[in-house]
């Protein structure tokens, strides 16, 4: 822990719990290799919120999944990074939300299936059908570079004089605008599900 995270601790964090461990030994639902069981950690805030850094030291002590519910001056926010690979990525969120009544878990058949259900209200695009934690890490990852690429694309297109050079960039943009689309679509695999999974 760095001088900095631990200050954050200090300044913002006043207190962790362990709340629940989602596992087949507590809710009977079988685990896999990328999911073998579930952490969730309640970490209440001093004041509005707490930094992602604090919420990435505790990921990286912990290997198995984590789904933290932090409670602030603002309310109550579900948040979690696909630890799918490395901690540490983006964290994906809910709004703030007033009171503490839990939902009960979703249907779920197995613990990645639960891990996929908890994380969709989380994140900013629904899960495909059957889609494995790595797939939508994946997807996930190529929807931002998109993004990128299409903010890129956008500004070399205002900037560029020449009438030539701005349809060549014009009609990249609109392949990388297609892809994304095809990414942010939920109701079907695309072609690039395919590309990401065989890469």
């Amino acid at each position: 822990m760095t001088p900095a995270v631990r200050a954050r601790f200090v300044a913002e964090v006043d207190g962790i719990t362990w709340a629940y461990k989602l596992a087949e030994s507590t809710i009977n639902l079988p685990p896999s290799e990328e999911v073998p069981e579930i952490q969730v950690f309640v970490v209440k805030a001093k004041g509005a919120d707490v930094d992602n850094s604090v919420l990435t030291t505790i990921d990286k002590a912990i290997k198995q999944p984590v789904i933290f519910e932090v409670v602030s001056t603002q309310g109550t926010r579900m948040t979690a990074t696909l630890k799918a690979g490395v901690p540490g990525g983006r964290y994906y969120s809910t709004e703030w939300g007033q009171g503490d009544r839990r939902q009960p878990l979703p249907p779920s058949i197995t613990l990645p299936n639960l891990y996929a259900a908890l994380l969709d209200p989380l994140l900013p695009n629904a899960i495909r059908p059957d889609e494995q934690v790595s797939d939508i890490a994946a997807r996930l990852a190529e929807m931002s570079r998109l993004e990128r690429d299409i903010s890129a694309l956008t500004r070399k297109l205002k900037a560029e004089p020449q009438l030539n050079r701005k349809v060549l960039l014009r009609q990249a943009l609109k392949t990388q605008q297609a892809s994304l689309a095809d990414l942010t679509n939920p109701a079907h695999a695309s072609t690039h599900d395919e590309e990401l999974r065989n890469s």
